[in-house]
C-alpha cells in the first residue's frame, strides 16, 4: 500500500451566514476617502449627473468604483464583490443605477472632464498639504525640479468601439497618452496628473497631444506650485519624455513656459569623424546606476559641441551615453565598438553629465505607473461610446491615486509599502478578511492579528483618523 502526502490539508467547507467580508484591507481604502471629504467635492461638482431625490449621489457612485478597481475589480459588475458586505462599504449602487450615471455624464463629456479636473485638483492639493515634509511640491527645487513624465501607451479593443482604431503594432484600439508625476527613489511610487484617450491610430510623437495633456497635468498642480499673483513656478519644474516628445515644436512650447526639459533623442545618421570621435572613451565620464554608485562599462559625455543642433531651443544641449550592447540586440551605425549609444537633450540648469543621464534614465518608472494603470482599470474600457471609457480611464486614474497619496500622507516615511505596486498592495493588505461584530451598538471590523500586513492595517487606520482629526480642527486648511 502506497501512503500519499498531501500538497494541501484538505478541509471540509460549508457556507455560513456569518458577516464575513473577503476584502476587509480595503477599509483602509475607504477610511481615506472619508477622511479627505471625497464625498462633499463629489456633490458639488457632479451632481447634475444625478436625480436630486437618488439615493445614490455622485460621491458614492464614483467612491464605489474606485475602490472596486483599485481592490482588484475590472468591471461595473464586480461592485458585488462590495454590495455583498453592507455591514462594511454601505449601500452600494447597483449595476443599472451606474450605467444610468455614466449615460448622464457621457452626454456631457466636457462638464464631467471638468468636474473631474477640478476635484483631483482639490484631492491633490489637499493630500500634498497633509504630506508634510514629504509634500511633493515643498520638495521641489530650481535644482531638483518636480518630474513630469509624459508616454503614449496602446490598450487593446477586443470589440468595436467609439473612436478605436489599428495600431502602429497591427493591434485595434486605443493610444492613451499619460502624465504623471515622479516622487521620486525614496518618496513612493508616484501618481498620474492626466490620461488622454486616444484613437489607436494617433501617433506617439505628436507634439499636439503632447502640448494638450501637458496643459491638463500643469492645471493639477496645487496652488504651491505658483506664486503670489497665481503664476507657474516654472523653473521647479522638468518635463521628461522619450524620443517621441523630442519635437521641436513641443520643446519651443516648454521653452516658451520656463519649463525644464528632459527628452530622448533619435541621433542622425553619422559620419566617419563622429564614429571615430564616439569609439574614443578618453574624454568621457563613467556612468551612474540608480544608487549613485559609478559603472565601469557605461559613460557620457556632453556632445553639444560636437553633434550640431538646428532649431532647437536656446539652451538646448545633447549628451550621449554608451554602454554594452544587451545580448541579442542589433547594432546601428552608431554602434561600431560593441557599446549602444543613446542621446537625450535637456535645458536643466545642472551641468553633472553623470547626474542628468541617471535623472533622465529614471524615466523608466513612468512605465511602471503606466503598467499599474492599466491594472487599475486602464486596460479594460468596458464601454461603446468614446466619452464613457474616457470617464473610466479618470476612474482608473482616480484609483491609483487613492492608493499614492496614501503612501505619502499617512504612510510613516521608510514604510516598506511606500514603495509597493497596486497588485502588491491588493494581495498584501486589500485581500485580508475579516469579520462584523456588534456590541453596545456599535459595529467592529475584526481581522486576523496573525496577517502578514495586521500592522500595517491598523497603522493605516490610525493615520486616517488623524488625518480627519487635522481638517476637522482646521490644521490643514487645502
Amino acid at each position: 500500500m502506497i501512503n500519499t502526502t498531501r500538497v494541501f490539508p484538505s478541509v471540509p467547507a460549508a457556507l455560513t451566514g456569518q458577516s464575513l467580508i473577503s476584502h476587509a484591507g480595503l477599509n483602509v481604502l475607504t477610511s481615506f476617502v472619508e477622511a479627505t471629504g471625497f464625498g462633499a467635492l463629489c456633490e458639488d461638482r457632479f451632481s447634475q449627473f444625478v436625480p436630486e431625490r437618488a439615493t445614490h449621489r455622485p460621491g458614492r457612485i464614483l467612491g464605489s468604483l474606485a475602490v472596486m478597481l483599485a481592490g482588484g475589480g475590472e468591471h461595473v459588475s464586480d461592485l458585488d464583490v462590495l454590495r455583498n458586505s453592507p455591514g462594511l462599504f454601505g449601500p452600494v449602487p447597483s449595476d443599472a443605477t451606474v450605467s444610468r450615471f455614466v449615460a448622464r455624464a457621457a452626454d456631457q463629456p466636457e462638464a464631467f472632464a471638468h468636474g473631474f479636473s477640478t476635484l483631483s485638483h482639490r484631492l491633490r492639493s489637499r493630500i500634498w498639504a497633509a504630506a508634510g515634509k514629504r509634500n511633493p511640491a515643498a520638495l521641489a527645487t530650481r535644482l531638483d525640479p518636480l518630474v513630469i513624465d509624459i508616454d503614449a501607451t496602446l490598450v487593446t479593443a477586443h470589440s468595436e468601439k467609439e473612436n478605436s482604431a489599428g495600431t502602429y503594432k497591427g493591434g485595434y484600439g486605443f493610444a492613451p497618452m499619460i502624465a504623471s508625476v515622479d516622487y521620486g527613489k525614496d518618496n513612493g511610487t508616484g501618481e498620474i496628473l492626466a490620461a488622454m484617450l486616444r484613437p489607436g491610430n494617433k501617433g506617439a510623437n505628436s507634439a499636439k497631444d503632447h502640448i494638450t495633456v501637458l496643459s491638463e497635468a500643469l492645471g493639477q498642480l496645487p496652488d504651491t506650485m505658483r506664486d503670489g499673483q497665481g503664476n507657474l513656478a516654472a523653473e521647479r519644474i522638468l518635463v521628461r519624455t522619450d524620443s517621441a516628445g523630442a519635437s521641436r515644436e513641443f520643446l519651443h512650447h516648454l521653452y516658451v513656459l520656463g519649463l525644464q526639459f528632459s527628452t530622448s533623442f533619435a541621433l542622425p545618421v553619422p559620419n566617419e569623424r563622429f564614429i571615430g570621435w564616439i569609439n574614443n572613451k578618453e574624454h568621457w565620464e563613467q556612468a551612474l546606476d540608480q544608487h549613485g554608485n559609478q559603472r565601469h562599462d557605461a559613460w557620457v559625455i556632453d556632445a553639444t559641441k560636437v553633434i550640431e543642433l538646428k532649431d532647437y531651443p536656446e539652451g538646448t544641449r545633447l549628451y550621449l551615453r554608451a554602454e554594452p550592447l544587451h545580448p541579442g540586440a542589433k547594432a546601428s551605425l552608431f554602434d561600431v565598438d560593441g557599446h549602444r549609444v543613446t542621446a537625450f537633450l535637456t535645458n536643466a540648469p545642472r551641468y553633472n553629465v553623470a547626474f542628468l543621464d541617471a535623472r533622465h534614465r529614471a524615466r523608466a518608472r513612468c512605465e511602471n505607473r503606466i503598467k499599474t494603470l492599466k491594472n487599475a482599470g486602464l486596460g479594460k474600457l468596458p464601454f461603446k461610446a468614446f466619452a464613457a471609457n474616457q470617464l473610466w480611464a479618470n476612474l482608473a486614474v482616480l484609483a491609483l491615486n487613492l492608493v499614492s497619496w496614501m503612501q505619502v500622507a499617512i504612510l510613516p516615511a521608510g514604510h516598506a509599502a511606500g514603495v509597493w505596486d497596486l497588485k502588491r498592495w491588493r494581495y498584501r493588505l486589500f485581500s485580508i478578511a475579516g469579520k462584523l461584530t456588534s456590541s453596545a451598538r456599535r459595529r467592529r471590523l475584526l481581522v486576523p492579528e496573525a496577517a502578514p500586513e495586521a500592522n500595517l492595517f491598523t497603522t493605516l487606520l490610525e493615520g486616517n483618523t488623524r488625518l480627519r482629526h487635522r481638517w476637522r480642527n482646521g490644521h490643514l486648511t487645502a
